[in-house]
């Protein structure tokens, strides 16, 4: 690929993950969606992942996917814990995910309410606008009319 000068560019790395992402607009419900995507995700793959990297801790698959759910949510029981180095370092990513979907969800329902807020207040300022350009119009009219019955005079 060249850009518009000529100049040769590089073709994006993950041309199916941009296209995805680039089909829609990019909103708040959009990025909550595609971070849940994310997180439900991460969640399931780590949870057999540490099912196979550490089988000592994780006997079965469902103790994997617990372990993933409490780490993720950030609640961390403690009643199973990776010992393996690969199982720790799929804890850290899962812990690192956690924390990034958490902090999401709040900006998104922070942002949800100031929007609220704003809409709530433009609507009260244009309804109390409106109304003081209705009374100023009112005015204008009585005093044009006086002017109009001056004049005839």
């Amino acid at each position: 690929m060249t850009t518009p000068e000529g100049s040769p560019t590089a073709p994006p790395s993950h041309p199916h993950a941009v296209n995805i992402l680039s089909r829609k607009t990019l909103t708040v419900a959009r990025a909550v969606e595609i971070i849940a995507t994310l997180t439900i995700s991460i969640t399931l793959i780590s949870g057999l992942v540490m099912h196979f990297t550490d089988r000592k801790t994780y006997p079965n698959i469902g103790d994997g996917l617990w372990w993933a759910i409490q780490t993720i949510t950030t609640v961390g029981y403690g009643d199973l814990v990776p010992s393996s180095t690969p199982g720790r370092l799929v804890a850290a990513l899962v812990m690192i995910a956690g924390i990034g979907f958490l902090t999401v969800i709040t900006a998104a329902i922070t942002s949800a309410f100031v929007e609220s807020a704003r809409r709530r207040l433009e609507g009260t300022e244009a309804n109390t606008l409106s109304a003081k350009l209705d009374q100023i119009g009112t005015r204008l009219d009585g005093i044009e009319a006086r002017l109009k019955s001056i004049g005839e005079h």
